[in-house]
């Protein structure tokens, strides 16, 4: 739900070239639902990432390498929430302010106030990074753990090494050429993945009379 919940959310977000600056800041500087949109997309995040430690509980592996891959698994998915977190402040509130305050400012003011909102972007390119290698990781323990769990179609963790693998490579495109085309194409391919493995495995407990079905989300 959380995955499905954040394609519609971002639907809404202002867009353009995200790397032609000038462009795209000024249609953020234009935008009167920035705030909400990014809001909506922190807790669509916070539902993709409850809905990973819904499958944690729903594995109930008692012990060995896929029980202590659930644990680390989930500590990851904290962890991301926290880096999102920041990310969103960044770009939700302190790169709206530099925007709208580069758009408003007196010619002498304009180049000095494009600077900040270029910093301020380059600073959300680094904790973008971040944030998809942490989720990354945790996708990639989760998938390590499903792999190990007898009930579960083991496909369903090879499309989520595939899932993890996106996030990876978002995370070295976005901390080394920012959200360029091929990051957009990577994101994209993400979010079918996810789709898909979450589909799958929601279709498959659901079926299960015996098991608890998995809520897994973004």
């Amino acid at each position: 739900m959380g995955q499905l919940l954040y394609i519609v959310v971002t639907l809404f977000h202002a867009g353009g070239e995200a790397n032609n600056h000038h462009a795209v800041f000024a249609g953020y500087a234009r935008s009167g639902i920035w705030a909400a949109v990014h809001a909506g997309q922190f807790a669509c995040m916070a539902i993709f990432l409850a809905g990973l430690f819904a499958l944690f509980f729903a594995l109930d592996v008692e012990a060995g390498t896929a029980r202590w891959a659930g644990r680390f698994g989930a500590v990851s998915a904290a962890v991301t929430l926290a880096l999102y977190g920041g990310v969103l402040a960044v770009d939700g509130v302190a790169l709206k302010q530099t925007v709208n305050a580069w758009a408003s400012a007196p010619e002498a003011e304009k180049a000095a106030r494009f600077a900040s909102a270029e910093a301020m972007r380059w600073l959300e390119w680094g904790m973008r990074s971040y944030e998809n290698f942490a989720l990354g990781l945790a996708v990639l323990l989760f998938a390590a753990a499903v792999v190990r769990t007898a009930w579960v179609p083991r496909p369903i963790a090879w499309l989520m090494g595939l899932s993890d693998l996106t996030y990876l490579v978002q995370g070295w495109v976005s901390g080394s050429e920012g959200f360029s085309r091929t990051h957009t194409i990577v994101i994209i391919l993400a979010e079918v993945l996810n789709v898909a493995w979450m589909i799958w495995l929601v279709v498959f407990a659901w079926r299960m009379p015996d098991s608890e079905p998995a809520s897994p989300g973004r």
